[in-house]
Order: structure tokens, then sequence, then C-alpha cells
């Protein structure tokens, strides 16, 4: 991952990555893949940020953080949207620590209201986000408010999933059936014949 971003980006790199974590195997991946680089003198120079993005109901990582990067606290992980990283007793906690070390690394707790409502913006600029997608962009979000990603940084935010694979997120958020969750971007929902002809009427009565 971290090599095609880098790659992507004309073998330069952003000032952050935001990842959302569960396990946080990725978050040590995308270390280990950064450095690489560096030891093979494919970059130089000054490294990235890494901002690991969790989920308020399972946020180890964020309460090491918070207390100076302790050691881990196992939880017992409550109920969240972003399903997949619901881990209290993370495996790969120890090299996240040292990703966060190496990277000068942060971690930001994200709630169900605000990453449901950074999902939905995200789809506005034309992207279908999964939720741990939407913690992470609740992450960038609260990061720039505090100051500690500045504006007009260059910000990598790492999607894990298609929108798709979370229908039920979806049309829970734009139907207003998400606990917890105050729709304030929903669109209003219309359900219609699986068909091409159905959608297509559909989409010639909206736009008139």
């Amino acid at each position: 991952m971290a090599i095609e971003t880098v790659q992507q980006l004309g073998w330069t790199t952003p000032d952050w990555f935001v990842i959302p974590g569960g396990n946080l195997g990725n978050v040590s991946a995308l270390a280990k893949g950064l450095d690489l680089m560096y030891d093979l003198g494919v970059l130089t120079g000054k490294r990235p940020r890494i901002a690991v993005a969790q989920a308020a109901a399972a946020d180890p990582l964020v309460k090491s953080f918070e207390q100076g990067l302790t050691p881990l606290e196992p939880q017992t992980a409550r109920t969240t949207l972003a399903s997949a990283i619901r881990i209290g007793n993370p495996v790969s906690f120890p090299k996240a620590i040292e990703a966060l070390k190496n990277y000068d690394g942060v971690a930001e707790s994200v709630s169900e209201d605000k990453l449901s409502d950074a999902a939905a913006r995200g789809d506005l600029e034309g992207f279908y986000n999964c939720p741990h997608t939407g913690v992470a962009l609740g992450a960038l979000e609260q990061l720039v408010e505090k100051g500690t990603i500045e504006k007009g940084s260059r910000v990598v935010v790492v999607s894990t999933a298609h929108g798709l694979k979370f229908s039920e997120f979806k049309t829970g958020y734009h139907e207003g059936k998400l606990e917890g969750v105050t729709s304030r971007l929903a669109n209003k929902v219309a359900r219609i014949a699986p068909t091409y002809a159905a959608v297509q009427d559909e989409l010639k009565r909206r736009i008139g």
C-alpha cells in the first residue's frame, strides 16, 4: 500500500497518511513499506506522519496514545457501524506503537455520528465510502479542526472497502434509522424495481 501510494504520487510522500485501525496489521504494514523505501534510498528527506483512526467503541490504541503510548489495555469492544475494526485487543498493537513512534504519529477516535456524516460527505464528492473509511475521514476532519493537520497539507486517506459491501449502512443513514446517528446529509430514498428501465425512469423524474 505504501509503495503503490508513493509511486502514484510520483515517488514523493504525502504529509500525512490517515488509516483506519482495528487489529492494526494494516498500520504496521504501511510503516514497513515506508521503512523499506527509506532503507533502499527510494525515499529521502522528511517522513510523512501517520494518523490511526479508530471507532470510539473500540479504541485501545487511542487510549494508549492519550497516555503517552502506554502498554495495551484490552477493551471489550462495543457495537459500532465500523464492524471490521471492532477489536478491543489488537494483535498488532506493539507494531502499531512502533509505527507511531517512527512516523511521529497520532491516534484519533471517532463517534458513530461523526463517522456516518463523514462517509456521507465523502459520497457527495463522488465516493461511496464504507463505514471504516468514514472513521478515517471523520478523524481527518477532527484533526484539521484541532490544527494537528494543517490546512493545505497533502493527505492520503486509506479507504478499506467499497460502500456496496455495506448497503444497510447506506440506506440506514439516508432513512434516518441508524441508532445514535443524526443523518444531517440524508437524501430521500426511493425504492424501485431492480430493472434498468425503472432506474432510468427514476433518474429522469429526479433530474427533471
